[in-house]
Formats: structure tokens, sequence, C-alpha cells
């Protein structure tokens, strides 16, 4: 497509122009298959959202979250260096889901305490080596056509607790996960926001594709519309949270990190230290865990709506 086919759908249709745009990428991106056991593609079609930059939520998430937690305008600020108040008057907000394709799902699922190899990998293939490549393509693209961008996750002032935890070789413990915080851009709040999901029992994302999923996001100075938040509370799509059943996650949790207190960083980054051999004996930069994302009712779906549908 000419630049000037381009801008002219840009203006006319937005959202359109900006959905084919993600869904293009994974589809055509080398990227998103796995260099091992036959190149198996990582992600199938992509969910996307957008929310409204100065959405009240956004700064809600300041109290819910954390006070360091980012507004877009704050972070579309700090990524171009300027103040929140020399940001254009409007801004919106991108957000993506990336499910995970069925082969790499259903390889973890006779996996009881280590993960498979293919779900392994898809932390750093899929979220630390595609997603990051994806986040820096729309931000580019964007800026091509003129628009700020940013894409918080991968800026140098991005801060995310448990993936310091993942990386950092160190002994972890409660006192030290206090100083370092809590990430100050949840991709899974802006997804919320965005209206791509709720939030779940084990402390994931449950999507219309399900859990096992990779989530992005960039802010920009291209408006948008906002999608509506179908959802009627930010747990909605959780069995638990819904009908007083399912854990299914917490039962496969080998670390015995997650119950009705919530999600235990602590167990959870003491496992990742345990299956960090991993990384070596894959030849992989990071190992990811997924137990709780995979043979759960909530794999691949929403499974309130799915139990919804079978009560009609």
């Amino acid at each position: 497509m000419s630049s000037r086919k381009a801008e002219e759908r840009l203006q006319t249709k937005p959202a359109q122009f900006i959905e084919d745009e993600i869904r293009a990428f994974v589809r055509t991106s080398s990227l998103n298959r796995m260099p091992i056991m036959d190149n198996p593609v990582i992600y199938d079609e992509p969910l996307v959202g957008f929310a409204d930059g100065d959405d009240p939520i956004f700064t809600e998430y300041k109290n819910i979250i954390a006070p360091t937690h980012l507004t877009p305008r704050e972070a579309l600020a700090k990524t171009h260096h300027k103040s929140p108040e020399d940001m254009p008057e409007n801004i919106s907000v991108i957000s993506w889901i990336l499910p995970v394709t069925r082969l790499i799902r259903e390889s973890n699922h006779r996996n009881t305490v280590n993960p498979s190899r293919l779900w392994t990998s898809v932390e750093y293939y899929g979220e630390y080596i595609f997603l990051e490549a994806m986040l820096e393509h729309v931000v580019e693209f964007l800026t091509e056509m003129g628009y700020l961008a940013a894409a918080p996750a991968i800026e140098p002032y991005f801060k995310d607790t448990m993936m310091e935890l993942k990386i950092n070789g160190e002994e972890w413990d409660i006192v030290k996960i206090k100083e370092k915080g809590v990430s100050n851009w949840s991709e899974k709040h802006v997804a919320y926001a965005a209206g791509l999901g709720t939030l779940s029992f084990s402390g994931n994302f449950i999507s219309e594709r399900g859990v096992a999923i990779n989530i992005g996001s960039v802010v920009t100075s291209l408006v948008l519309p906002a999608s509506q938040r179908t959802a009627e509370n930010p747990y909605a799509n959780c069995l638990f949270y819904t009908t007083g059943t399912c854990k299914a996650c917490a039962a496969r949790c080998p670390a015995g990190a997650i119950d009705e207190s919530g999600h235990d960083d602590i167990k959870c980054a003491n496992h990742f230290f345990e299956i960090r051999y991993l990384e070596k004996k894959y030849n992989i930069g990071r190992a990811g865990c997924g137990m709780c994302m995979t043979k759960v009712p909530c794999e691949f779906c929403n499974p309130v709506k799915k139990l919804n549908k079978k009560r009609e």
C-alpha cells in the first residue's frame, strides 16, 4: 500500500487500519515462529482494543495498583522527555492480545512440575523476542505516520518486579520485592481498560481467547474510538468469582503460589529460580512456566461465556 493510501485509510478508518496493521505483523513476521522443533507458529490472530488515554480508570490505577503506576499521558510524556501538560489534547491507547497456538498450549498439558520445551520457550521467543519487536514496529509505524507513540513496556523507565525476579539470579525475599515495588505499567490492567477481558483468580488475564496469552500496548497521539468495556466487573470472566467454583489454576501451580489470599510473588519467583536450568538446557535467554495458564477451563476461551451458553 502506498504512503498516500495508507494516510487516507488512517484518516478515514483509523481503528480498522491499526487493527489490520497489527494483525498483518502477527501473520507475516518471521519472528512469530520458534526456531526449534519444526518451527511452530507462536501466536494466533490477535485481539485488538482501544482506550481513551485520559479515561479516569487510569488515574484509579494509582490507587488500585500503586501511586507510581503511570497514566498513558504520563507514559507518553516520559518517553518524549516532556511534561504531561505538553502532550496533545487527546491521546489513545492501543492494546492487543496474542493467543498462544494450540500446539504449544497442549504441549504443556501432561506436565505437572516443569513446563514443556515449547511452552518454556514462549517466554523467550514469544514475549521477549517477538512481542518486543511488535511493540517497536507499532511505535515506528505510528511515528512514521506523524504521531507521537510510546510502548511503556520496552522503555528504560519500565519497572516490572516479577520480570526482574525472573532475570536476576539473586535470592529474593519479601523485603527486596517491596523495595523494588510493583510494575509501573500493567499490561493486564491496560487491556481491561481497552475492553479486552478481565483479571482472574490466578492474577492472569482472561480474554475472549482465554488466559494462555501475551499482551502488548502502545500509547499514541492518534485519536482512536475507545472500545466498550462489557464486563460487569474486573473479574467477570473468571469462574471462581462468578460461580465460586474452579480454582483449577491453583491446582496446576507447582509452587502453590495461588490461593484465595491472592498470588504469592515470592513462591512464584522461587519456582522460576528452580527451573532456570531449562534456560541452559534449551539454549534460551529466559524460561517460562505457565502451568496456571494451561489445562484449565480458561486456557483458550472465556469460560463464563461458555458456561452461560450451555445454560441457554
